[in-house]
């Protein structure tokens, strides 16, 4: 009898549902919940409405609801949306990781040298307010609603669309329908913790679950006869998995949605919640899983939704997109500014009215504003005028102008060190950094910057450091003595102090013209017992000097990653003119040294990445000061004067007034951030060897290095063995942590 009772309602359903669409077109109405991760479902429930021939003709949408139902308003498929969400790198897309070649040459020096930065306010520190900007999110959704960047009523969409923010001031909620859809967009999926809030129409806005996660009212008055809605949101959880802090919270800020679920479903005519209890609001990494999830759930609808299709008569058609590789700007705009002028922005944007650029390029001159940390957020909007854009911006300037920053580190010839960073901004301008490292461990130093940033204009620095260590050394290489103990190697002690004043400036896109004057002060001293023995002093001076010169550099970088490349291209050239010196070397000539190097990068496979290098240099001049020659061996990022790795020797075994070296290395990414790599160098280095045929002939000195690299927040661990010929120069190589 209960099975009867049940058959028959089904039955009456069918017949009445069928009954009120029959001999009409029926307008639908499309609620998309919030979720994270979980909303990739709704993808697969909107491709099985466009198989259907489902209509939509309004759409309400929060937080990742309010991204896929803009996108479908926008005029994209359900098959579109799932091939973007295909092509997209979750993990970029959510973080902060600004891509390396869209920062300036300053801002990858940073980047590639602290761990983690935190606000310094009032001598206090604090803990940011989220984990990202979102800012990589905005980017991408500005490029795919280009085509409708001129829509400033959200009813006049392909598909009518309003989305739900929260006020942050005072918890109301806001119904977003007019407007920069993506700005829209932006509010209304900023999850909190994990994203800032947006500045939007003189309010704080965050995502819209805080307040409606299911937005279904304000459809009930746009004239609809059937509401669809897809219920993302987690149920509550069972007595059983109630056992941790966690999911305790979770349960707590559940209570409410569930609670209002009850009359919200009710109101729903097609209520579609897929069973995706699994996941988590971050599984984005189980896309492909949960869109067909999406689709599952719908098909139990499949019906009652072929009913309303057929009422509507209706095929959607894929959007004609516009290729949007390329864009016009016409006209820059940008409002919110205070402290930073026009021209510094602009400069860091690295694009001017009236150019043509690529969508690529924009982009990157974006995030190069954005790596600054100068700006908490930066909002922007295109409107279409004639074949171009009109560019407008909303910069918010960061109120934080003092930061501590942070970093460890351990390789073989500075031994283990802890970096700690005091960088204030605005300290006496509007464009000024002031930068100041301090590192203590094995070996003390310490590193000073002050710099005056003018965007497209000559910027202007001053740079101030120390470094000095212990290591044992091969007695030919340093040495400037007629006498050469008959020993393997010596204790060397070195220090050197070094100042710069700079100017600097972006000659176009990642090409850097640098030149400067330069003191440096050099000392190189031993306490080995021959020495001490033979020149009856307790410590020999192989090098006491102060030298003065000027220097310039040319520079290429679009290298994608300096410490596992996969992609870009390097070129670095640079000069010296060394004419001072103290009185330690009377017999001091003016001398120069000139040095270049070439990298490419490429991807030989999806996981496999080749990089080759070459590089040389010479000197022309007095010879006498040892230790301004070249220097080839052992392994680091952050050598000094004029010495470079070469694995398979030992770090200043070799040097010379010229050299030319040529390395390789192939790096296997077996698994997310681990790699295995082999690298393999080949050097001539000696003196005048561009005089002679020696810098063409087969090479003197060849090594080889295979390793393991991590990459982790605290910089790459690397351990590498290197051998050559002569197996007393084989060993490890340990790094940990970014160099510095």
């Amino acid at each position: 009898m209960r099975k009867l009772v049940i058959l028959f309602f089904i039955v009456s359903f069918y017949w009445s549902f069928s009954q009120e669409s029959e001999g009409k077109n029926p307008r639908v109405g499309l609620v998309l919940s919030g979720g994270g991760a979980k909303g990739l479902a709704h993808i697969g429930v909107l491709k099985t409405l466009d198989s259907l021939g489902v209509r939509v003709d309004y759409i309400a949408g929060t937080s990742i609801g309010a991204v896929m139902g803009g996108l479908y308003a926008s005029g994209y498929t359900g098959r579109q949306i799932d091939s973007i969400i295909r092509a997209t790198n979750f993990d970029l897309l959510i973080s902060d990781d600004i891509p390396r070649n869209a920062k300036t040459f300053y801002e990858r020096k940073n980047a590639e040298k602290y761990a983690f930065t935190l606000p310094f306010i009032d001598f206090k520190i604090q803990l940011p307010s989220s984990i990202s900007r979102g800012q990589n999110v905005f980017n991408a959704l500005s490029k795919l609603t280009l085509n409708v960047s001129g829509v400033e009523d959200f009813s006049k969409l392909p598909i009518p669309f309003y989305c739900i923010a929260t006020d942050m001031s005072t918890g109301e909620e806001v119904v977003l329908d007019r407007g920069n859809l993506t700005q829209a967009i932006a509010a209304s999926s900023a999850l909190p913790t994990l994203y800032q809030p947006v500045r939007l129409n003189n309010k704080l806005l965050m995502d819209g679950g805080i307040v409606n996660n299911y937005p279904i009212q304000g459809l009930e008055s746009k004239d609809l006869d059937i509401i669809i809605g897809v219920d993302v949101q987690d149920d509550l959880l069972t007595i059983n998995k109630l056992e941790s802090v966690s999911n305790i919270l979770i349960q707590i800020s559940n209570f409410r949605a569930a609670k209002e679920m009850k009359g919200k479903a009710k109101l729903t005519d097609i209520y579609i919640k897929p069973e995706i209890s699994e996941y988590s609001l971050f599984s984005f990494k189980n896309s492909n899983e949960i869109i067909s999830k999406g689709q599952i759930a719908a098909s139990t609808y499949i019906e009652e939704l072929k009913t309303i299709a057929k009422a509507q008569n209706f095929k959607k058609m894929e959007a004609a997109i516009p290729n949007f590789e390329k864009i016009k700007i016409n006209d820059i705009s940008i409002s919110g500014l205070k402290k930073y002028t026009a021209s510094y922005v602009r400069g860091k944007l690295r694009f001017r009215t009236g150019e043509t650029i690529s969508f690529e390029d924009f982009g990157k001159g974006v995030n190069n504003l954005v790596a600054t940390n100068n700006f908490d957020s930066f909002l922007y909007k295109f409107l279409p005028d004639g074949q171009g854009y009109n560019f407008t911006a909303k910069a918010t300037e960061a109120k934080n102008t003092t930061f501590l920053k942070f970093g460890v580190h351990y390789d073989k010839l500075y031994k283990s060190a802890a970096l700690l960073n005091l960088t204030k901004k605005q300290l006496l301008l509007k464009n000024d950094v002031l930068s100041m490292d301090f590192i203590l461990g094995d070996n003390i130093r310490y590193n000073f910057d002050y710099y005056i940033d003018k965007g497209f204009y000559w910027s202007v620095g001053i740079n101030s450091k120390y470094i000095g260590f212990n290591n044992f050394t091969k007695p030919t290489s340093l040495i400037n003595a007629s006498f050469y103990p008959d020993t393997d190697k010596i204790q060397m002690k070195f220090s050197e102090f070094t100042h710069q004043f700079f100017a600097e400036t972006l000659i176009h896109k990642d090409l850097a013209l640098k030149i400067g004057i330069e003191f440096k002060d050099l000392k190189i001293t031993t306490n080995d017992n021959v020495f001490s023995t033979f020149f009856n002093t307790s410590e020999y001076k192989i090098e006491d000097g102060e030298f003065y010169s000027l220097f310039g550099s040319l520079k290429i970088d679009s290298i994608d990653n300096k410490f596992f490349p996969t992609s870009g291209f390097l070129f670095e050239g640079w000069g010296k003119f060394y004419f001072g010196s103290s009185s330690f070397r009377d017999d001091f000539n003016e001398l120069s040294v000139f040095k270049s190097q070439i990298s490419k990068a490429f991807k030989i496979t999806d996981k496999l990445a080749m990089s080759v290098s070459t590089e040389g240099g010479f000197k022309i001049g007095n010879n006498d000061t040892k230790a301004l020659l070249f220097g080839l061996g052992g392994y680091g990022l952050n050598y000094f004067n004029n010495y470079s790795t070469l694995y398979g020797y030992d770090y200043f075994s070799l040097s010379g007034n010229s050299y030319v070296k040529m390395s390789s290395t192939l790096d296997y990414e077996f698994l997310n951030n681990h790699h295995l790599n082999f690298s393999a160098n080949f050097a001539n280095i000696g003196d005048n060897i561009f005089l002679n045929s020696e810098w063409i002939e087969p090479p003197m000195y060849a090594g080889y290095s295979i390793g393991y690299g991590l990459e982790t927040i605290f910089g790459p661990i690397e351990l590498k063995y290197n051998w050559s010929e002569n197996p007393n120069e084989s060993g490890f190589y340990i790094n940990v942590g970014y160099w510095f």
